[in-house]
């Protein structure tokens, strides 16, 4: 598709991504996504392997012979497990436009002619941008992106909620004494114990999982455990089972400084286990000489939670939707 330039510059083409374009497009997303900077390694495992990445979905915009802008949109090839194929849904993880280039209509029409490809695929929603495997980020960082959020209303996009990015400084990080007390108490009361992951707990720990977080946090967790048995960097992984009366309740996962996801069973949310599974895990982490620990993507329940560990809001993101 071309579209009339503007000033001096004669005609603008949007077209479906090449394998040749890769370099210039790399280059825009490091200068219009300067705080979510991307290298080949990633772009190449995230983007082009991804089983769902198809080049027309990933539109370029084409300006005096070089890539200016892009967009990166997803639909489901593959099935996510038994989410399926998720057919009504598309998503949008990354989009910019070279600075030198803004504001000459080069995003909006990026974003028309993306919409465009969609409907025609008979899609019902987009989201920016949680979507798995492969997101980057979370949503749009309004204070590192100025403008961005009231250009996606512009285009129809409206935001759903925020997500919440933090991290911890664990130099001597040590567990409190109120809390080494209420992991007493629990284990007294109510039986709980807080244990690294054995082999043994994985035919309850899969469906466990399953079946209170999704088949998202299935994968995830899977990844780290395929990796944790194989002997894959496996000093690098933390695995934690919470169990009360020999019933699972809750696990938590970490690699190098990466905290997360945890969760409990929401029937036995009020014992405080997520407190104990939080803090053993960041022990076990400060233990292992890892001295920071982060996470991208919370709400503002669990925030409080995470600052009692010491975590501080690093980011935060605005998740948005749009009905086509």
């Amino acid at each position: 598709m071309r579209l009339p330039g503007s000033k001096d510059r004669s005609l603008m083409e949007i077209r479906a991504f090449r394998g040749s374009d890769e370099a210039e497009v790399l280059e825009v997303w490091r200068a219009a996504m300067h705080a979510d900077a991307l290298g080949e390694h990633l772009f190449r495992t995230k983007v082009l392997l991804d089983p769902n990445f198809q080049p027309d979905l990933l539109p370029v915009a084409v300006e005096d012979g070089r890539v200016v802008g892009f967009v990166l949109a997803l639909t489901r090839q593959v099935p996510l497990f038994l989410q399926g194929l998720e057919p009504d849904k598309a998503w949008i993880t990354a989009f910019g436009v070279h600075p030198d280039y803004q504001r000459r209509g080069i995003g909006t029409a990026l974003f028309q002619h993306v919409i465009q490809l969609l409907r025609t695929q008979g899609r019902k929603t987009i989201d920016i941008s949680p979507y798995v495997p492969n997101y980057f980020v979370p949503g749009v960082d309004s204070r590192a992106y100025p403008g961005t959020i009231p250009f996606l209303e512009k285009q129809g996009f409206r935001v759903l909620y925020n997500a919440i990015s933090m991290g911890a400084d664990l130099s001597g990080f040590q567990i409190p004494p109120e809390i080494l007390e209420l992991e007493r108490r629990r284990e007294q009361e109510d039986g709980v114990t807080i244990r690294p992951v054995s082999s043994a707990d994985l035919p309850e720990l899969m469906p466990f999982i399953v079946r209170h977080f999704g088949w998202d946090w299935f994968r995830h967790a899977q990844e780290y455990l395929l990796d944790l048995f194989g002997g894959v960097n496996a000093s690098q992984i933390c695995f934690l089972v919470a169990r009360r009366q020999g019933q699972i309740v809750g696990y938590c996962q970490q690699r190098l400084e990466r905290f997360g996801p945890f969760g409990v069973d929401p029937a036995y949310r009020n014992l405080g286990i997520g407190r104990l599974l939080l803090f053993r895990c960041l022990a076990t982490m400060s233990a292992r000489h890892t001295f920071f620990a982060y996470f991208l993507w919370t709400g503002e329940d669990a925030a409080r939670l995470y600052s009692l560990a010491g975590f501080k809001r690093r980011r935060e993101f605005a998740v948005l939707h749009c009905d086509l």
